[in-house]
């Protein structure tokens, strides 16, 4: 293999001998777009020599799954040649696919290639060809240990130069109509609360101000705020309510039923709020918290069904003399802040780790659990994320069993506090965690590693979900982890996400499909025009919180082209068409695909558009690293 390998590049080396042979490595690397880490010339992602199969490249390009790099060649390229592999760094883990194409046609594919492998040649002719995308795709199971080498990767030019091309740039187009004076109804049509819990929802509706509230048949113990369409109180009796809520303003009236399930179930439509991390992460304080709240009310998010207030890691500090746990100077009371959160009508969440500690090493809950969940419920949080971290210095090489375990304690522990606290397990998809996290008493689970605000990241990520779909429903949900639009930065210093608008839209609209918990990640003080676009458009909305809980599969790919499909409880569907390509393409949906027969209607749901009776399916032109996502119902 060695002498393949050293053959390959003396071709390209040959070939150069009257033009100039270019090192992929010497290009503009600001531009390559990944899903972890940060490309290095010359070295793995994780800045180790490069190896692959246990030999080693003086040169090449170290990145990772999902990988995109555009290379400006104006026709003057005659070959590309390279060393394609998973990074030994890695051991036998990660699984990859690497890519040429060609002004947008594909000319090699490596096939699926795994850690430990020795690595492929590979020799292209470019001739013609004026732009050169390389490209690294997961193997299929995820982007983790996806550390993808091009060793060795030289362009064989006749003239001119090689240059790296930064992704194009796209306006921010806001496709969300905006909400009309009249008063409209949104948000759940489905709400489920424990016997005896304290019950709080918030109607949801958008118009003009003021505007107030009635509900029909609603059951005794709960009491609703004309005013503020504040529903509180509790229930103790497990049966289900048929309510229809009633809004009024100057402009009109409205109505919508709302099912209200007393029973052993809650989060029987996936929560949507905010979570701290990605936009503050250790920098987070409580004045940060209430600046969130302020917020989600003030910009009218609650008016779309926007709930939780979530404080992710680096708000606690040790335990007093009796084992409770304390929060840190930057959380001085957290009764306040839930008090603060709960008057505005909404929730607020917290964060802790089954092990002693946090992520970022602050006190965790292990030999504490029952007396954690105790301390939450009197503090009056809604929701925790558990977040494996230091539990694997308790079960460094876990099996099954053992990666159930500290959410089965937390789980029983949970059960023990007056109050409902949604139950979110964050351990990054170990041991197929979507088989069992209802089985220990999850109410969502994260199914991937941290997400990131790139294409290959969140692409990665959202498209690697296929084939979890039965493991979703109502009270137990797949989590791609959180959205990444926005003003976000893992710091006090935020920034624009690097997501274009086309990709938010794909973001949002897969995540939707995906029936996935929708924890905004940005600094919501800083919402622009497209980012609450994107956060208010209520007929995507929907799509996330039908009450009929089913999680989209994708149904067809070829190509850069994937079309997916949610069935919704109303017998239609709401299909996704993506193209995760660098060029516009035409993606379509076969009625046949769908299970449907016949005519069909179709509308744009971010545009809030009908676009009329199809007779056997849906074209349509998707731009690059975008989507169209529309309802398809079938006929009276």
């Amino acid at each position: 293999m060695k002498k393949a390998l050293a053959l390959a590049v003396a071709v390209c080396t040959a070939a150069g001998v009257h033009g100039e042979v270019v090192r992929l490595e010497s290009l503009n690397l600001d531009y390559l777009q990944q899903g972890w880490g940060t490309p290095h010339p010359g070295a793995s992602v994780e800045g180790h020599p490069l190896s692959i199969g246990g030999q080693p490249f003086a040169h090449g390009l170290g990145t990772h799954a999902q990988s995109t790099f555009r290379v400006a060649l104006h026709g003057q390229a005659e070959r590309f040649t390279a060393a394609v592999g998973v990074d030994d760094e890695v051991g036998q883990r990660g699984s990859v696919v690497f890519k040429l194409r060609g002004d947008g046609k594909l000319l090699w594919e490596s096939g699926l290639l795994r850690g430990g492998e020795a690595a492929k040649a590979v020799t292209v002719d470019l001739r013609g060809v004026k732009v050169l995308t390389l490209g690294v795709d997961d193997g299929g199971d995820g982007i983790d240990y996806d550390h993808a080498d091009w060793a060795n990767a030289e362009l064989s030019v006749a003239a001119g130069k090689p240059e790296a091309m930064a992704p194009a740039a796209e306006p921010a187009v806001v496709l969300t109509p905006k909400s009309p004076a009249e008063p409209r109804l949104n948000g759940a049509r489905v709400f489920g609360v424990r016997p005896g819990a304290p019950f709080q929802f918030t109607i949801a509706a958008t118009g003009s101000r003021p505007m107030s509230f009635s509900a029909e048949n609603l059951p005794a113990g709960l009491v609703l705020d004309p005013a503020t369409g504040h529903i509180t109180g509790r229930l103790n009796e497990k049966r289900a309510y048929n309510v229809t809520l009633h809004a009024r303003n100057a402009r009109g009236k409205t109505q919508r039923p709302l099912k209200i399930i007393c029973g052993d179930a809650i989060a029987l439509t996936p929560p949507l709020g905010w979570n701290s991390w990605n936009c503050f992460a250790c920098d987070v304080t409580a004045a940060n918290v209430r600046a969130a709240a302020d917020a989600m009310a003030g910009s009218g998010l609650i008016n779309h069904g926007w709930t939780y207030i979530n404080i992710d890691d680096c708000w606690e500090a040790g335990r007093d003399a009796d084992g409770n746990v304390t929060s840190n100077e930057k959380f001085p009371d957290m009764k306040a802040l839930t008090d603060y959160v709960h008057a505005k009508g909404l929730k607020i969440g917290l964060y802790s780790s089954p092990g002693p500690k946090t992520c970022a090493g602050h006190e965790g809950s292990y030999q504490h659990e029952e007396q954690d969940a105790l301390r939450y419920a009197s503090w009056g949080f809604d929701y925790v994320k558990y977040d494996w971290c230091s539990y694997g210095r308790i079960a460094p090489h876990p099996n099954q069993e053992e990666l159930m375990k500290p959410y089965q304690v937390m789980r029983a522990a949970l059960d023990k506090a007056p109050r409902d606290i949604v139950f979110s397990l964050c351990q990054y998809g170990m041991g197929n965690v979507w088989e069992w996290g209802a089985a220990v008493g999850g109410n969502c689970w994260r199914t991937t590693g941290d997400i990131s605000d790139t294409w290959s990241s969140m692409s990665g990520i959202g498209f690697g979900q296929t084939g979890h779909e039965a493991y979703a429903g109502p009270g137990h949900w797949n989590d791609p982890d959180m959205l990444v639009v926005g003003y976000v930065g893992w710091s006090a210093k935020v920034r624009p996400t690097r997501l274009t608008p086309n990709e938010q839209y794909t973001h949002l609209s897969l995540w939707c499909l995906l029936s996935a918990p929708l924890l905004i990640g940005c600094d919501l003080t800083k919402l622009d025009e497209l980012t609450l676009g994107l956060l208010t458009n209520d007929e995507v909305l929907d799509v996330d919180q039908d009450p009929l809980g089913r999680q989209a599969a994708r149904i067809y790919k070829e190509g850069d082209g994937e079309v997916w499909a949610k069935e919704l409880e109303d017998g239609s569907k709401a299909v996704g068409l993506f193209n995760r390509g660098e060029d516009e393409a035409v993606v379509t949906v076969k009625w046949a695909d769908l299970g449907f027969k016949g005519k069909q209607r179709v509308r744009d749901l971010w545009r809030q558009k009908d676009l009329g009776i199809h007779p056997d399916g849906f074209q349509v032109g998707v731009p690059r690293h975008g989507v169209v996502l529309v309802k398809v119902s079938p006929l009276p």
